[in-house]
């Protein structure tokens, strides 16, 4: 398992066909988690893709980073994570966007797609 925050790069970048499965333990304590495709390795570097399960509010947000500067948020419905179980998200890269769907409880939370898939060659997930 890797440590909290982990960053890693995705040397394929990612297109349309790529499945990214997120394998973890929501900690006991948790109100919220991230997952981020980032465009680039820099601090601030613009997100394709935010996903962002928040325990505390019962709702799932997506967004994304352009220029430094975040979008509008979209909700998902519900939130198929609780504190202190493990979970996996797979994030599936469409041509209509991102689709992210949580299997272990056969959820769909939502196909988000904002950036072209040209900005994420060789991106960063953390």
């Amino acid at each position: 398992m890797q440590n909290i925050p982990h960053k890693s790069l995705l040397p394929e970048g990612i297109r349309p066909g790529t499945v990214l499965r997120i394998r973890g333990l929501v900690p006991p304590n948790a109100s919220r988690f991230h997952v981020n495709l980032l465009c680039g390795e820099e601090q601030g570097s613009d997100a394709a893709l935010h996903f962002n399960p928040r325990l505390d509010t019962s709702e799932v947000v997506f967004n994304s980073k352009e220029q430094g500067s975040w979008g509008r948020e979209e909700r998902g419905p519900g939130v198929p994570f609780q504190r202190g179980q493990p979970f996996e998200v797979l994030i599936i890269a469409s041509d209509d966007g991102f689709k992210v769907c949580e299997p272990l409880r056969s959820t769909h939370m939502c196909i988000f797609y904002r950036l072209p898939f040209g900005r994420l060659r060789g991106n960063w997930i953390n």
